[in-house]
């Protein structure tokens, strides 16, 4: 239940619904213990009625005596008997009435805590940094925000529900018993301890195979989320059926844990409902004694019989609520583990910034904490206002980590980044993101229309005619107008339905669109071909000037137009100056020029 105290806040924020969720309990089952009284009654007036062969008088009776109804009807027997019929109806109505506000309330509530918990747990999900999305799987965060949070809801709604009601329904109906017969009452409520204690021991067993059964679930989710994402390498290299065989040994080990939690369910239940007819059976034996002995009424007998089917379904319920609950620990212990997650970037401040785009790697050295790979090694180098630089480098050089280092989707392990002479960590992230325009190496598109994708980092409404240009100028405008939908086209889940080039040409339109002071494009025109690129290149000059740029690619083709080039080496600069000095120097920068022109020459051949 420890995990289940952070949930406190929003009991005592929907205060109102369980505080009249509990009045509309309490009227609910004081109405319900009425009803076997009635029965009582009834029954008892029967009996006197036949001892004493004749129609007794109305006003005589004890349930009537002295009452205005005994002054102001005349009622024969038939009416009377139906009298006691409607009243027995109408006590009933009266209850489900106050059950029906039972269920608005408290069942209310565990959605609307259901709501809040889902936009607490996704809002903390956005402001997790980049290195938490690497060491957990998208299927598993999934399953949290899913089906952990309905089984939270379970136990703010049903649980908290039936659980107010069994306690409220067991003070009122233990009163009346005792009030009536102390004896009796103590014969009927002996199988309650044994039941309290089976519950103590058999809860311990579900909370454990609860969140077996949880973690299980999240493997599932996870394996078939790979699945779904990579269906065409599944297809490519014929491995369904492989794929089918692993789902399918998963589903397996699932259906194993599920089925050991329900036997144990299974067991609880008949193992409760034995207790409550050992109850009833005790009831008719000692009630039956005592009413031959006189100390109680025949109506009693069948009153109490009433009260032990009224506590059946509340004690039975012990059983699921229980269930309910350690299921909902379980599931928030896990949801726990990621909203007490502290992300490695804030925000520090919400003062105003808008950079100029002057960008200073000051002895940067960065390491990936969970790999402990060595992206950088004491790099260097400056970014002004309005100049455009290129980063080249083979894989695993670190051109994309400074991307993110940029971006602030990392923090520096050791130096420091300046933007606009002030370190990175200490403006107002949100604002200095904005002012960015990047396309990252791996393209993303939602799962939504061409013109939402490129208008995607602009809000308020979208002007058709800026998302028009910014295709225009990422060269894929004649593209979308030959679809049939033209710019309403929708891309399907991560773009599937465009190809390579017209993703990274989208996702550069998406950056263009923003009018960014700073620009980063990294790798973001390898799926294109080099007329294409020549064309984009042309577009970009125009469109960089004023603005800090940052290309980082393999082609020399498509940065050696700008105002320096750097080329990194495990981490460092081996090289830095424009395209004609780094030519004439014939380094590194020369040896790849020289190797792609060949290869363009043998293209052409």
């Amino acid at each position: 239940m420890q995990s289940l105290q952070y949930l406190n806040k929003y009991l005592w924020k929907y205060k109102w619904h369980l505080l009249l969720g509990f009045v509309f309990i309490v009227l609910s089952n004081w109405f319900g213990v009425i009803a076997p009284k009635v029965v009582r009654e009834s029954i008892d007036f029967a009996e006197e009625v036949l001892k004493s062969q004749k129609q007794a008088d109305f006003y005589e009776y004890t349930l009537f005596k002295n009452s205005w109804l005994a002054y102001t009807l005349e009622l024969t027997l038939p009416n009377i008997f139906i009298f006691l019929g409607v009243l027995y109806l109408v006590v009933s109505i009266i209850k489900g009435i106050f059950l029906f506000y039972t269920r608005q309330t408290i069942i209310m509530m565990s959605r609307y805590i259901e709501f809040d918990l889902k936009n607490e747990i996704f809002n903390q999900y956005q402001n997790l940094s980049l290195a938490f999305y690497k060491r957990n799987n998208t299927g598993d965060l999934m399953n949290r925000i899913s089906d952990d949070v309905s089984k939270v809801r379970m136990y703010f709604g049903p649980a908290i529900m039936y659980t107010l009601n069994m306690l409220v329904l067991f003070i009122l109906v233990i009163y009346t018993m005792l009030s009536i017969n102390a004896k009796l009452t103590l014969f009927v409520l002996v199988p309650l301890p044994i039941l309290s204690v089976s519950i103590y021991y058999v809860s311990n067993i579900i909370n454990r195979k609860s969140e077996r059964v949880q973690n299980q679930l999240s493997v599932l989710s996870t394996f078939v989320q790979e699945a779904f994402s990579g269906i065409r390498v599944i297809k490519a290299y014929a491995k369904s059926d492989e794929r089918q065989e692993k789902f399918l040994e998963e589903c397996e080990l699932y259906r194993s844990k599920t089925l050991g939690l329900v036997k144990v369910n299974a067991i609880f239940m008949p193992l409760m409902l034995l207790l409550i007819g050992l109850s009833t059976i005790l009831t008719i034996y000692v009630g039956g004694k005592l009413s031959i002995a006189g100390e109680i009424s025949t109506g009693n007998i069948a009153e109490f019989v009433i009260y032990v089917n009224m506590l059946t379904w509340p004690v039975a319920a012990v059983g699921w609520v229980t269930s309910l609950t350690q299921r909902a620990a379980a599931s928030q212990e896990r949801i726990n583990e990621f909203l007490k997650t502290i992300p490695d970037i804030q925000n520090p401040t919400n003062q105003d910034f808008k950079p100029s785009g002057n960008i200073k790697f000051k002895n940067v050295n960065f390491t990936y904490p969970d790999s402990g790979i060595v992206a950088l090694n004491n790099l260097s180098f400056e970014l002004k206002n309005g100049q455009s630089i290129a980063i080249l480098g083979k894989t695993g050089s670190g051109k994309s980590t400074i991307a993110n280092l940029i971006c602030r989707l990392f923090d520096v392990t050791e130096g420091e980044i300046l933007v606009d002479e002030k370190n990175i960590k200490t403006i107002n992230l949100s604002k200095y993101r904005k002012s960015i325009g990047y396309v990252p190496q791996e393209d993303f598109l939602f799962s939504d229309t061409i013109a939402n994708n490129i208008a995607f980092g602009e809000s308020g409404e979208t002007n058709q005619d800026a998302v028009k240009n910014a295709a225009k100028n990422a060269e894929v405008y004649d593209n979308i107008i030959e679809f049939p939908d033209g710019f309403e086209t929708r891309v399907g889940e991560r773009g599937i339905t465009l190809s390579g080039g017209q993703k990274q040409r989208v996702a550069m339109a998406r950056a263009l669109m923003r009018e960014p002071s700073i620009m980063i494009f990294d790798d973001s025109l390898s799926a294109v071909d080099t007329e294409t690129e020549e064309r984009i290149i042309q577009n970009l000059k125009t469109i960089m000037q004023g603005k800090s740029t940052i290309i980082i690619s393999h082609r020399v083709s498509s940065v050696k137009h700008c105002d320096k080039i750097i080329f990194l080496e495990n981490g460092k600069v081996a090289e830095e100056g424009s395209h004609e000095e780094l030519i004439q120097s014939q380094g590194l920068y020369f040896n790849l020029y020289q190797k792609q022109l060949l290869e363009e020459e043998k293209a052409h051949i």
